[in-house]
């Protein structure tokens, strides 16, 4: 049994770690702005003071204008900061809480920023203010929707193999590699009882930030509209952006798992919508470097002979199914990933003819 790990943290890790801190930036500058520019460009219909606290129906707290747009903003950055203090001296411990934590203040923010808005909107005084009801709980079930998704995008895939050993970790092989059968196709030759794991993942840190941006985009359309200036929102322009920021989202990263089922490619931070193939739908499995023009961009891509997902120039993983076309990934380790799958593949294929 070989279990190699590369030394020093796998590239695909950092480029993960690199695109989640480049999200976690844009995701904290544009909360902070948004938070001021609520109630800010609303001021005109605004009261000097505002309502910021209930009591059951009936407003019993105000602040002025510029103070009820600074303050939740002041409250937010110093979270930010205080998680990145965490995440400097803390690291093991704070990373895990990094994301949904930012994600559900971020949330629990905005929402009651925009909820504040909304009751004080076109109010005389502040103790003419609106009462706070239902949206309140829809707020909290808002913000811990978003601290559950954020943990789900950014908790560390695993895997575990049973017979000769188990595994965790990027291009993870439980096996002996042979020499290839030729040059571009490399071949693997398990041992009997032996089970094989490969993982790897990849990210382009510049889509996932794109991909922020385009869903920082679309917030302030739906703040307005939970703000009550619903005569301010153009839906078109806050559908765009918030489908480009999901597709792109989708686009951005990728999982990567070869197992005795075959081929699995997840997209995205939560892995799905994945692809699979089979040992039986696939003829081979081969290894090529190549560039965004000889992939035809960045992303996925389709073109006459199959399609690629197309993170990072260098090596890909490259699978020719039965109906003759190409399915490609760039990944990291893609040797060993495409040694495996041709071990199954010819696993396959003998068992089938006896």
């Amino acid at each position: 049994m070989r279990d190699e790990e590369p030394a020093g943290e796998p590239a695909p890790v950092e480029q993960v770690r690199r695109g989640a801190l480049w999200g976690a930036v844009v995701w904290t500058l544009g909360v902070a702005a948004l938070l001021v520019a609520m109630p800010m460009s609303a001021r005109d219909r605004l009261p000097d003071r505002v309502a910021t606290h209930w009591s059951g129906s009936r407003p019993d707290g105000s602040m002025p204008l510029a103070t009820a747009a600074l303050f939740p903003a002041a409250i937010w950055l110093l979270v930010a900061v205080a998680l990145a203090v965490a995440l400097r001296f803390r690291t093991g411990q704070a990373r895990g809480l990094a994301g949904p934590v930012l994600a559900a203040t971020g949330v629990l923010l905005s929402g009651a920023q925009a909820s504040i808005v909304r009751a004080n909107l076109d109010r005389a005084r502040w103790l003419d203010a609106a009462p706070m009801g239902f949206e309140v709980v829809l707020i909290i079930v808002a913000a811990g929707l978003a601290g559950a998704l954020a943990w789900l995008a950014t908790r560390r895939p695993t895997t575990t193999g049973t017979g000769t050993g188990t595994g965790m970790g990027t291009g993870l092989v439980i096996g002996s590699t042979a020499p290839a059968a030729r040059p571009g196709a490399p071949v693997l030759e398990p041992r009997a009882g032996e089970r094989l794991v490969w993982l790897s993942q990849a990210s382009n840190h510049w889509m996932q930030t794109l991909s922020s941006v385009l869903g920082l985009l679309s917030v302030p359309g739906v703040m307005l509209a939970a703000s009550g200036r619903t005569g301010s929102v153009d839906w078109r322009a806050v559908t765009c952006f918030g489908l480009g920021a999901v597709v792109t989202l989708l686009c951005s990263s990728v999982r990567v798992r070869v197992t005795e089922a075959g081929l699995h490619v997840g997209f995205g931070p939560f892995g799905w919508p994945a692809r699979r193939l089979a040992p039986a739908e696939l003829v081979s499995a081969r290894v090529e470097r190549l560039t965004a023009r000889q992939a035809g961009g960045w992303g996925y891509r389709v073109h006459r002979g199959g399609s690629i997902v197309f993170l990072r120039r260098g090596e890909c993983l490259v699978v020719r199914t039965v109906r003759g076309r190409d399915f490609a990934v760039s990944v990291d380790d893609a040797e060993r990933g495409a040694a495996l799958l041709n071990a199954l593949i010819a696993r396959t294929a003998g068992t089938s003819t006896r």
